[in-house]
């Protein structure tokens, strides 16, 4: 039972870390444009995140996947952007983007490229005598703090655009320059 509390603990804070912003930045992307009628969607794209996530820890640990840490370094705040400029465009660009298939296939990348950037870490944790209580437990954090987060984007949208009444394009033009600036930051950063 400390295993499960342990991993289940360190995932969730893995995603809570405020020195790591980087998952609280790519599910508030994700969550921004909608409101709390698309959350089993949005809990779908979440669990898409964590398989992802789960499926570069595991291809980590057993088959030892050895990809430039520089790269995946580099491709997380890539991923963070391209989202954030997401939420950017004017909804008449956004007419020909499949928005599931877009942000299915954004949340399962970004979740397998998070992964790989923290396998290697997370290799050195994971104890041999319990690998598969471990992961599953981790990822169990992981995906109780992604929804968390989402249920917090839904509350603070809900607030912005029913009681303060900002509209929703200057909402969304607000938090997504705020991202894309904090993304940039992190590719300049890691260049």
């Amino acid at each position: 039972m400390d295993t499960i509390q342990f991993y289940t603990d360190l995932g969730f804070w893995h995603v809570m870390d405020w020195q790591g912003l980087d998952h609280l930045y790519f599910i508030v992307t994700l969550a921004l444009p909608f409101a709390f009628k698309a959350l089993r969607q949005l809990i779908g794209w979440v669990t898409l995140f964590t398989l992802g996530h789960t499926l570069s820890l595991i291809g980590n640990f057993y088959a030892e996947i050895s990809i430039s840490g520089y790269v995946i370094e580099l491709l997380i705040p890539i991923t963070i952007a391209l989202s954030a400029i997401h939420i950017l465009l004017p909804s008449k660009k956004k007419k020909g983007i499949n928005n599931r298939l877009f942000f299915g296939t954004l949340t399962l990348l970004f979740g397998i490229i998070h992964g790989l950037g923290f396998g290697r870490y997370f290799q050195l944790l994971l104890p041999e005598d319990a690998v598969s209580t471990s992961l599953f437990s981790f990822a169990l954090g992981v995906e109780l703090a992604q929804i968390a987060i989402v249920l917090g984007v839904l509350v603070l949208n809900r607030l912005v655009l029913h009681y303060l009444k900002w509209k929703e394009i200057k909402w969304s033009l607000f938090v997504g320059a705020m991202i894309l600036s904090q993304a940039l930051g992190m590719i300049v950063e890691r260049v």
